[in-house]
């Protein structure tokens, strides 16, 4: 996946964004933090893909969700990332092009969705 992402914003910064849970790591426990969705508090971090694949490494939701950020996206904000602390799964939004690498890539599991629908995968249900 940051493979795809690094190709898609070649160059630029990231933003990476830890939400607290209360029981994730949020990287940087004495950062300021942002309120984002529903009033959800993270911490936004610039780095790039190599923080984002190793600055996480602990949290009991890490061995389903991963190490990644739970929020990332390149200074030009041409694509999102987000994956909310209570889903198994990841939402990615950005040009066509990228989204069709996610569709096409033989070792992701990806559908496209429209903005006009529920984005929650076929057997989940959105909480």
């Amino acid at each position: 996946m940051l493979e795809l992402l690094s190709e898609q914003s070649a160059g630029q910064p990231w933003w990476l964004g830890y939400l607290d849970t209360g029981a994730d790591d949020i990287v940087f426990p004495g950062a300021p933090m942002v309120s984002l969705y529903a009033e959800w508090h993270y911490v936004l971090v610039e780095a790039g893909p190599e923080q984002a694949a190793t600055w996480r490494h602990s949290g009991p939701w890490s061995f389903w969700k991963g190490a990644l950020p739970n929020l990332l996206f390149p200074a030009d904000r041409s694509w999102l990332v987000s994956t909310l602390w209570d889903d198994d799964w990841t939402c990615i939004g950005g040009p066509a092009q990228l989204v069709e690498k996610f569709l096409r890539h033989p070792d992701l599991q990806a559908r496209p969705v429209t903005l006009d629908e529920n984005a929650t995968p076929p057997g989940h249900h959105a909480l």
